[in-house]
């Protein structure tokens, strides 16, 4: 079995910055693309910032220059590094995890972290 754990998640001011976490365990043969998605109330479900195995990199424009998506290949996790934070931001944000078991592809969802900001 699979688990997604996330971190980092809670309370920030505007323009203050938050570190969010994620990391994948199981028996997992490969992880390929690894990716933040955010979901505010009454909104659908988006994508954020997406890492591929090769460090190559997707951002949603509202957070380009602002959001920085890393990945340790090692510990199979992924950090969202969030700076001069909006209110816009706020939302649940959700892991998602893409990777190979055995000889089929699968996704993994973290149970997703709430930021919130607001001063």
């Amino acid at each position: 079995q699979v688990q997604v754990a996330e971190s980092g998640g809670g309370l920030v001011e505007p323009g203050g910055s938050l570190r969010l976490s994620c990391a994948a365990s199981g028996n997992i043969n490969s992880v390929y693309v690894m990716g933040w998605y955010r979901q505010a109330p009454g909104k659908e479900r988006e994508l954020v910032a997406s890492i591929t195995s090769a460090g190559s990199t997707n951002y949603a424009d509202s957070v380009k220059g602002r959001f920085t998506i890393t990945r340790d290949n090692a510990k199979n996790t992924t950090y969202l590094q969030m700076n001069s934070l909006k209110s816009e931001d706020t939302a649940v944000y959700y892991c998602n995890v893409d990777v190979r078991i055995w000889f089929r592809r699968y996704g993994f969802w973290g149970q997703g972290t709430q930021v919130t900001v607001s001063s």
